[in-house]
């Protein structure tokens, strides 16, 4: 092998030959940033470089051959302009090219950096896409959700209409930040709008940004990590059962209504989508399979809620009342009409016939909803447990239902409570006759280890049982 000498004397002529550039020079040949220099070497890309110590050098002849566009068509550059202001551009990795102008070399320089190194961690984001209006894209976002419901959809639209639209709505999405977001919640709840209504809003433009953030359009999604108001549940109303009756004969022709309501649980538009047909008295069972709601005045007709159907129980008293009541129905009429024919409507209900009924019976200010809540109740005290009644109203989850009716079941931890209580007193009565079969432990122990006058202490047992042969045998030894 060469001795070092032979070493340096071979650089030293391959140098002399082959004369290596500063980094510093090679950035002025090409027109590119120092930074990008250096992105280039991680990625493999650009002139070669060699590390000399702590420096990087380049062969001349690695460069020149190259000419300057052998790379700077490929990645960025800056240039003067006649105008003395700085243009920097780049190509994106589909062949378009980007450029913008600076007064200063360095923020030109520092801006093609940033870009190539967005480029290279897969993280560069097409600045064309990110101009797109709030306007624009909650349009297109909204057209784009396939899944909702139509009630779900006009809430959803409403709430762009009332509070994004006015807020962004000529703003490009990329020039949202999270300042702007935090500040557009805090104008809203200064409103006296509803804290529901203000998450709702903000659940909307959340979602919308998330899509920009899988479409490229943003980097991050500005609505993350926002405080928002707390949503105070309102105090659940519960009927008695005779209250409901009470109240189920002030109804006057839709007695059967309030009572099937109060024992049933299923949601208003269940109710008023419920034909005859999906009605079993024979084994006492209704099959929620539509539900029907109100958009813009307009009926509209779809799946329950969570698009899911199900099967709830019929008491049967009330089977007896379903009977009288569709004495004379077709299998395609509506179980509970409206008095001129069609769907009964929420509103016109509450209006005409619930309110009054509610006065007569002593409950003001009862709505047909808290009818719900007392079947839940009703079925809870009859002793159904927390999976039965989520499958009666509908709920998604067990835990649904028990975040929302949680104190109904208080009595079950009572219950819990006495049956622990009786299996440890029952543990207890048999430990206390074992012990009077075949004498205490302390007995024992003093006839194993003899007398206290021979220098061993006996305790007596402490706690709920006795202390055991070897405890006591440390114990008399320490």
């Amino acid at each position: 092998m060469p001795d070092s000498a032979t070493q340096q004397a071979a650089s030293t002529v391959d140098v002399a030959v082959n004369p290596l550039w500063r980094i510093t020079d090679v950035s002025a040949f090409l027109g590119v940033p120092v930074a990008t220099l250096y992105q280039w070497r991680h990625l493999g890309v650009g002139p070669k470089a060699y590390r000399l110590g702590k420096h990087l050098r380049y062969r001349q002849a690695d460069v020149r051959p190259g000419s300057r566009s052998r790379w700077r068509d490929d990645v960025g550059s800056v240039a003067k302009r006649p105008d003395g202001r700085w243009r920097a551009r780049y190509r994106d990795p589909s062949g378009n090219e980007h450029a913008r102008h600076f007064d200063r070399t360095l923020d030109a320089q520092r801006w093609i950096a940033c870009v190539e190194v967005a480029v290279g961690r897969g993280e560069w984001l097409d600045p064309t896409l990110g101009t797109v209006t709030v306007g624009d894209w909650a349009k297109q976002w909204l057209d784009a959700q396939v899944q909702l419901k139509p009630s779900t959809r006009e809430r959803y639209a409403l709430s762009i209409r009332r509070f994004v639209v006015p807020a962004w709505g000529a703003r490009p999405i990329s020039a949202v930040g999270h300042g702007d977001v935090v500040r557009w919640i805090q104008q809203l709840s200064a409103s006296d709008l509803a804290p529901a209504t203000v998450r709702h809003a903000h659940r909307v433009v959340s979602m919308m940004f998330d899509l920009a953030v899988g479409d490229g359009r943003v980097g991050r999604n500005p609505a993350r990590d926002v405080r928002l108001p707390r949503v105070v549940a309102a105090e659940k109303r519960f009927l008695t059962g005779e209250q409901v009756e009470r109240l189920a004969r002030a109804s006057g022709q839709y007695e059967p209504l309030v009572r099937f309501l109060s024992y049933t649980g299923l949601r208003w538009g269940e109710v008023a989508a419920l034909r005859w047909r999906n009605v079993d008295l024979d084994r006492r069972r209704v099959h929620v399979v539509q539900a029907m709601t109100e958009i813009r005045g307009r009926v509209v007709l779809g799946t329950p809620k969570n698009h899911q159907r199900r099967t709830v129980p019929v008491p049967a008293y009330l089977a007896r009342d379903l009977q009288v009541a569709a004495a004379g129905r077709g299998p395609d009429d509506l179980a509970f009409p409206a008095p001129e024919g069609g769907h009964l409507r929420n509103g016109n209900f509450r209006s005409r016939f619930f309110q009054q009924a509610a006065a007569s019976a002593g409950l003001d200010g009862l709505t047909p909803h808290e009818l719900r809540h007392t079947a839940a109740s009703l079925a809870i005290a009859s002793g159904a447990n927390v999976k039965a009644v989520q499958r009666m109203l509908g709920h998604a989850s067990a835990a649904m239902t028990l975040d929302v009716y949680a104190g109904l079941f208080a009595d079950d931890l009572d219950a819990v409570a006495e049956g622990l209580d009786k299996a440890w007193s029952a543990m207890n009565a048999d430990h206390v006759r074992t012990d009077a079969a075949n004498g205490s432990p302390a007995q024992r122990v003093d006839q194993d280890l003899g007398s206290p006058d021979q220098g061993v202490l006996v305790e007596p047992p402490i706690g709920v049982e006795p202390m055991t042969y070897a405890l006591r045998v440390r114990r008399s030894t320490d």
